[in-house]
């Protein structure tokens, strides 16, 4: 435990115990709890796996008896109601804590103020916001979650500085540098799944794993999903022929031949049945299966450029990674990164909020979130 000491401050603490908690949550929210008694840590903790402890009781854990009359930072509102643990604010009123900082309220409808309310009527002190645009940052993916009813949808893609992803023959690899590869496998390995069009996965046959340096699988796997609405991919595409780590989901139209479905599941995957909008997936309908029977909370979407075209027209985007790399093509037949319908006017274009640039090796790395306060896309029905 950290030897915190007066002055120091605690939510900070808290907010880095939460980040150390970020990809292994499931669905729940990373969240990162310190007791202080005197001016010193007494307990801290972040939220463990499904089923598992949330914060605030691994924090009281630590603390044991030295929990009565200590303050609680901690990240989210806690907890009053059952789920797979009990209500942590019961567990915080037993305990005797006096006072609760909380970063920000939860906006999950079954707490949404509830347990700030369920502390205050047991007299414990309540304050909030500290803080909060950081933690609003770090549970980005699962606050659309609960809000949105699907997950977190982030395209990520690499171009060249004219703006491809391959060249008229069509060759792609590789187009960005060493650097860039392995931190796109860190966010693999941060998402819940990794999804493609199954043309990317008749083009280029990836492998959809995170894997280290050494290209060895990390040990937190995310689903690699393909859609691929008529069941066409080819068996012995390597991330459904078998062996590798974790699970892939074929999400298919209903119109999808049930022979090859059958041929798909043999090898161990999972297929997903979606409504069709036009004989194709509809990708808004095949999230939000995603995150209600498959509790995935992000998708990193690496393409290609129709399956991306068709997220961003239909206003299923929520954050953008791009690596750019140094450089240039040509060719009036080279692919872009988005296709899809576009706009027709630069007013009705996609805008990026909460902007950064970082140089990754010889590329540069832009990361933006889709602005929701203008209009994206047309509002057609989202399929694909």
């Amino acid at each position: 435990m950290a030897d915190w000491t007066e002055g120091s401050d605690f939510m900070a603490r808290a907010l880095a115990l939460a980040r150390m908690a970020k990809g292994r949550t499931g669905n729940n929210p990373a969240v990162g709890a310190v007791l202080v008694r005197d001016g010193r840590v007494v307990g801290e903790g972040f939220t463990q796996p499904p089923g598992q402890a949330h914060a605030e009781i691994v924090a009281l854990s630590q603390a044991g008896e030295l929990a009565r009359g200590a303050t609680l930072y901690v990240t989210l509102e806690p907890c009053c109601h059952y789920g797979r643990t009990p209500p942590c604010t019961d567990a915080l009123i037993a305990a005797g804590v006096a006072e609760v900082h909380m970063a920000m309220v939860d906006p999950n409808p079954l707490v949404s103020g509830g347990g700030k309310t369920a502390l205050e009527r047991a007299g414990i002190a309540v304050h909030v916001g500290e803080r909060e645009p950081e933690v609003r940052e770090l549970l980005d993916a699962w606050l659309t979650y609960v809000t949105m009813g699907r997950p977190q949808v982030i395209a990520k893609y690499a171009m060249t500085a004219d703006g491809r992803i391959a060249t008229t023959a069509g060759e792609s690899r590789w187009i960005s540098g060493e650097e860039s590869r392995r931190r796109v496998h860190r966010l693999r390995a941060e998402v819940d799944a990794v999804m493609v069009g199954v043309n990317t996965v008749i083009a280029d046959d990836p492998l959809l794993t995170a894997r280290d340096e050494r290209g060895e699988p990390l040990p937190r796997q995310p689903m690699r999903v393909i859609v691929d609405s008529t069941a066409r991919v080819p068996i012995s595409s390597r991330a459904i022929s078998g062996g590798l780590p974790g699970t892939t989901a074929v999400i298919v139209g209903p119109g999808a031949d049930p022979k090859r479905v059958r041929e798909i599941e043999r090898l161990g995957n999972l297929v997903i049945t979606a409504p069709a909008r036009r004989g194709r997936v509809d990708l808004e309908a095949a999230l939000r299966l995603l995150a209600s029977e498959h509790e995935i909370t992000s998708v990193l979407v690496e393409g290609g450029g129709e399956l991306l075209g068709s997220l961003f027209d239909h206003r299923l985007v929520d954050k953008v990674v791009a690596f750019v790399a140094p450089i240039l093509v040509g060719g009036e037949g080279a692919p872009a990164p988005v296709a899809g319908q576009g706009v027709a006017s630069l007013s009705e274009a996609v805008r990026l909020t909460r902007v950064s640039w970082e140089r990754v090796g010889d590329d540069l790395m832009l990361v933006g979130h889709v602005d929701r306060g203008v209009v994206q896309g047309s509002g057609r029905e989202a399929a694909a």
